[in-house]
């Protein structure tokens, strides 16, 4: 992946709050992103399709849940950049935590570490 498109694919709040939700859970599938951030299926796929494309993203399917995760081969300055960046976020990730908290039925996800 090269730098210009880490940058690009983190000027997109739907997208930047997508991989911080994913970095800070481990795993999330479609529908829990559209319950944390309040947006529909189409809109949050689209977005999770182009992190996957450039590769940010990995997804895996589990019956009739597709769990996106954060690409095992991403470089450690790109990991270290999400990471920080969610640490010094909580504002902007209060309102998508508790609506992600808060979500019933969540899918059982066992995570997979690559």
């Amino acid at each position: 992946m090269q730098p210009l498109d880490f940058y690009k694919s983190l000027a997109d709040e739907t997208r930047l709050l997508s991989l911080l939700l994913i970095e800070q859970e481990g795993e999330l599938c479609v529908c829990e992103l559209m319950e944390a951030l309040d947006l529909p299926q189409p809109k949050i796929s689209r977005h999770l399709s182009q992190l996957r494309k450039i590769g940010l993203l990995l997804d895996r399917r589990q019956g009739q849940w597709v769990f996106y995760r954060i690409h095992p081969l991403l470089h450690d300055w790109m990991r270290d950049i999400l990471r920080t960046t969610r640490e010094h976020s909580s504002q902007l990730l209060e309102t998508p935590e508790r609506r992600l908290n808060s979500m019933n039925s969540r899918p059982s996800s066992e995570s997979i570490n690559v």
